[in-house]
């Protein structure tokens, strides 16, 4: 935002705009400022303007070099306003919220991203006494939503829960992208983490991962795998495994890996690799038949079922889910829903809940969300150049 400095003479204009930036406050810290802003000098710029008479303090010939009073008076006004506007943001995050706020789901109902997000905003609806709402906006691999979220007022009431790969691998999978997920969201917090299976129709005659490879590679081209979408973190889960087990399959993206569970179970598709917690309930009822999890150890609710890692040494996919908000959110906004979030997760019901899921509570706080992201990035941007893995 641009700040100008005019000439207008006597105090009373400092008075003026030093007394408008006190009133302010916190009613307009959300939206200051919205337009360039006029900073008033009560002298001439570079120079010594006024009476001939009386001394420097009035803008005469005092003693102090040309431009110096108004200089000073031009840094005091700045840190003035500055100082008002900071002192805001404390008062603001203290009202916040005072409506609904809403948190962007990039995929359709009923997949990870879409009960994580609908667990915790039950929780913070509780702890705010406003309701916090799931708005799904699915499709293009997440990038629908993401750039809703993207272009939002960054006022704190409207929230992003991102799956790991759309701000990590969707723009090294798609050569356009319509928003920048380094410029254009903020970390708040990693609310949860878990694991993938890869996953089959009871009717598939494997019955486990070494049993599925043989199949894969005695009949080149004959196996299709579902996903939330193309670079979703179900796509490149199953991208890991297959790039791991060296055989290809051919694939098949939804909007949500909700949708490609359905297809997985009425047989359309031979497998997939959905997120632990949106298929573990299909998995226990025996309509879907885990072959392995994604994660180094086997998961506590799913025993019986191996790592992947036991029949491919070094294995390990793990899925995320985060909050994060559109760039220019205030920190004291951010720094409160990172607060109230963390201390959600803290909690008994919550930690069982996911936990229930096959996750993890994470709640960590925003620089080391962001950093972890920066450093998965950098993974995935290796990971995608060599499967080729490129969108148009």
């Amino acid at each position: 935002m641009r700040i100008t400095i005019e000439g207008l003479a006597g105090f009373t204009a400092c008075a003026l705009v030093a007394g408008a930036s006190l009133v302010a406050g916190a009613s307009c810290a959300q939206s200051y400022p919205s337009k360039p802003v006029r900073v008033i000098v009560p002298f001439a710029q570079r120079g010594r303007t006024g009476s001939r008479r009386g001394g420097w303090w009035w803008g005469g010939d005092g003693a102090l070099p040309p431009g110096s009073w108004h200089g000073a008076l031009q840094k005091f006004a700045i840190a003035l306003i500055a100082g008002a506007s900071l002192a805001a943001g404390p008062s603001f995050a203290q009202s916040y919220p005072s409506k609904p706020v809403r948190i962007i789901v990039p995929f359709a109902p009923g997949g990870a991203t879409d009960i994580v997000t609908r667990i915790l905003a039950q929780k913070l609806t509780e702890t705010w006494g406003q309701q916090v709402l799931a708005d799904n906006r699915a499709g293009a691999g997440g990038n629908i939503g993401a750039e809703i979220a993207a272009k939002a007022p960054p006022d704190g009431y409207t929230l992003f829960m991102t799956s790991g790969s759309i701000v990590t691998a969707n723009q090294y999978m798609y050569k356009k992208l319509p928003w920048n997920p380094e410029k254009d969201l903020v970390a708040i917090t990693n609310v949860a983490s878990g694991p993938q299976i890869v996953a089959v129709n009871p009717s598939f005659p494997a019955k486990n991962i070494k049993e599925m490879i043989a199949i894969a590679k005695a009949k080149p081209g004959a196996i299709t795998f579902g996903s939330a979408g193309v670079a979703t973190q179900t796509h490149l889960a199953a991208e890991s495994f297959l790039f791991a087990a060296g055989i290809n399959a051919v694939h098949i993206p939804y909007k949500g890996e909700g949708p490609a569970i359905v297809d997985l179970v009425a047989g359309q598709i031979i497998f997939a690799t959905p997120n632990l917690s949106a298929a573990i309930g299909f998995v226990q009822q025996g309509r879907l038949r885990a072959l392995g999890v994604t994660s180094k150890q086997r998961s506590s609710q799913l025993k019986d079922v191996p790592a992947i890692a036991e029949t491919l040494p070094g294995f390990e996919n793990l899925g995320w889910f985060g909050l994060m908000a559109p760039t220019g959110t205030p920190p004291a906004v951010i720094d409160k829903v990172y607060r109230d979030t963390a201390k959600a997760l803290e909690a008994a019901d919550m930690r069982k809940r996911f936990e229930d899921l096959g996750m993890a509570p994470v709640g960590n706080a925003p620089a080391d969300f962001a950093r972890a992201i920066r450093e998965e990035s950098g993974r995935w941007a290796n990971v995608i150049r060599a499967r080729k893995l490129e969108v148009n």
